[in-house]
């Protein structure tokens, strides 16, 4: 594992450094404008798919469906491109074509593989709550991230419910030994990564919510099959890492190759199973 993340560590940095005559140029952006998909936003390369949704509740440090956007979703791209073979879909100006998605667009099922974050104060109508079951049956994949403590997970919880009912649905612990963490880079755990703003301010604090979110949970909801339909990490903010790789080099060291091993592995699980 050390070796795997070192080299890791590397790759990155040496892209890093490229940066400037990589094939996908980093872009910094600013507010929560949404590249919705257009008639030719598919083109059979990956596009990154961000779920947007109606935030119902507030949780400190999350900004509802654009936290972390759009720049954990460029940075994963770029990385996505450099860590595996995988083909990228490209704007004319070589920016990864990341896109956001609603519940209810005929485009969501364009898309084998969405994330959202600050799960936790997340609403669905029934419409909503029909189509991502639509979407998840038909071999979608959903990633929730960054959303900590308890209020948050039950919110999460009654919400998914309304997606995948629990007694068809169960939501389970995802044990050690489960194929996402063999994929591409062999995990023997998924990191508790702070925003970076907590991490400053705490001097290396990673529990967003002190005792309210003392380890990280990583659960999961199959299908009948055992197909993975929907991976949550709670009490962690994976995306950060992804987000936030160019602002601080401690952070990136400590957090950021954990965070890409973690991507990787869940998107490549997910576009396999």
């Amino acid at each position: 594992m050390r070796a795997a993340v070192a080299l890791l560590s590397a790759v990155l940095m040496a892209a890093a450094a490229a940066a400037g005559q990589d094939v996908f140029p980093f872009r910094r952006s600013r507010g929560p404008t949404p590249r919705l998909p257009m008639a030719d936003s598919f083109d059979g390369r990956f596009n990154f798919c961000r779920l947007m949704y109606t935030r119902v509740t507030r949780e400190a440090g999350g900004q509802g469906w654009w936290t972390d956007y759009p720049n954990a979703d460029i940075n994963f791209s770029i990385r996505l491109a450099e860590l595996t073979k995988t083909r990228v879909s490209q704007l004319p100006d070589g920016e990864p074509n990341h896109l956001v998605v609603r519940p209810t667009d005929d485009e969501l099922f364009q898309c084998p593989f969405i994330i959202a974050s600050d799960a936790g104060t997340a609403g669905f109508t029934d419409e909503e709550a029909a189509r991502l079951r639509e979407y998840l049956e038909k071999g979608g994949f959903l990633w929730v991230d960054d959303f900590w403590g308890t209020d948050a997970w039950l919110h999460w919880q009654s919400e998914i419910g309304r997606v995948l009912p629990p007694m068809e649905y169960p939501i389970v612990d995802l044990p050690p030994d489960h194929a996402v963490f063999r994929v591409m880079f062999q995990l023997q755990e998924v990191p508790q990564i702070p925003n970076i703003r907590h991490w400053r301010v705490t001097g290396g604090e990673t529990s967003e919510r002190g005792s309210d979110s003392p380890r990280v949970n990583v659960r999961g909801i199959s299908d009948q099959r055992g197909r993975l339909l929907v991976f949550m990490t709670h009490n962690t903010d994976i995306s950060d890492a992804w987000e936030r790789e160019g602002e601080d080099p401690e952070f990136f060291y400590r957090f950021s190759p954990n965070g890409y091993a973690v991507g990787i592995n869940v998107f490549l699980y997910a576009m396999t199973h």
